[in-house]
């Protein structure tokens, strides 16, 4: 979602309810894993070229209180759509539902996703039945995820929530009011890597990148941690010089980061990487694995480095 894009959250009926059954009205925040959207692109990539879109079921946590929704998780479901009528294979939605969920216990439905940001009153009936009592996700909202596919566009994902509307049960099967909810794609450092790398393709005729050597990933990662110092030091440098607006908590989150640092000098440092790289490129193995002990030495000591230097173990002549 854009984020100038802004949201009105309202306590909204859910259709008919069961007796004593209390929908959840809460807002919803969500947050969807990278996997997630990789297999719904794929999809997309595999369909037959006279569908416009394909649907799918997403599963992932919600948390106690319903107002936050991990999208973790999804699958594909058979469906064909006409101008006139859609129609979904519900035994097999059931089905590899039951399968997925005996696989990952602690997964459970929260929604459907399609690849068209287009809503219309076959997208009602679809988050009709995954909202639905029974083998729906009630008393909490389904989730409606929708990526754009369009060739030539970067893809734009939403998330909506819905609710049944309409003034007889009959009416209220076909019509829902779809409400636009925040969502975060978020990922850990593990992921990141991996998107980087594969991002590294787009600016490629071919579309296709090769892996990294590990010596070449820890340069990498060595020129980012320097750009975030360079960043950071600006950003002091401006607050002292008046320029930029102080912030507690990031001065604060900073003193804290400095707090880990090993109390090393710099100069000690430089000299046993290299006393360590000249000795392994004497025998032909300047590997990641001896770099990274290194740096594990003297990140997990605060002596003096020639404490540490004994725990180093290199080749002989």
């Amino acid at each position: 979602m854009a984020a100038a894009d802004s949201f009105l959250h309202l306590a909204r009926p859910l259709g008919p309810a069961a007796v004593g059954a209390q929908p959840s009205t809460a807002p919803v925040n969500v947050l969807i894993q990278p996997q997630a959207l990789f297999s719904i692109l794929d999809h997309s990539l595999r369909r037959p070229k006279d569908q416009d879109r394909v649907i799918g079921t997403l599963l992932g946590h919600r948390s106690d209180d319903g107002t936050e929704i991990h999208i973790q998780n999804c699958y594909a479901v058979p469906h064909t759509e006409t101008l006139e009528q859609v129609e979904v294979d519900m035994d097999y939605q059931k089905q590899m539902l039951s399968l997925h969920l005996r696989a990952n216990p602690k997964e459970v439905l929260v929604g459907w996703y399609a690849t068209s940001s287009d809503l219309n009153t076959f997208s009602a009936l679809i988050q009709n039945f995954y909202g639905q009592q029974g083998d729906g996700t009630w008393p909490h909202p389904a989730v409606h995820l929708t990526v754009s596919t369009e060739a030539g566009q970067a893809p734009e994902a939403r998330t909506y929530i819905g609710a049944p509307i309409g003034v007889t049960p009959e009416r209220a099967q076909d019509s829902c009011s779809f409400i636009p909810v925040p969502h975060e794609i978020k990922y850990g450092d593990a992921e990141r890597s991996g998107l980087e790398l594969i991002g590294g393709a787009k600016d490629r005729e071919d579309r296709t990148i090769g892996t990294i050597s590990d010596i070449e990933g820890l340069e990498r990662a060595v020129e980012y941690v320097l750009d975030m110092v360079d960043r950071v030091s600006n950003y002091v440098n401006n607050v002292l010089d008046e320029e930029a607006l102080p912030s507690t908590a990031l001065g604060q989150f900073l003193l804290n980061a400095l707090s880990l640092a090993p109390k090393v000098e710099p100069a000690d440092i430089e000299r046993d990487l290299y006393v360590a790289c000249h000795t392994e490129k004497t025998f032909g193995l300047l590997t990641y694995p001896t770099v990274t002990t290194t740096f594990k030495i003297f990140s997990s000591s605060h002596t003096s480095p020639t404490q540490s230097e004994h725990k180093l173990t290199y080749p002989t002549v």
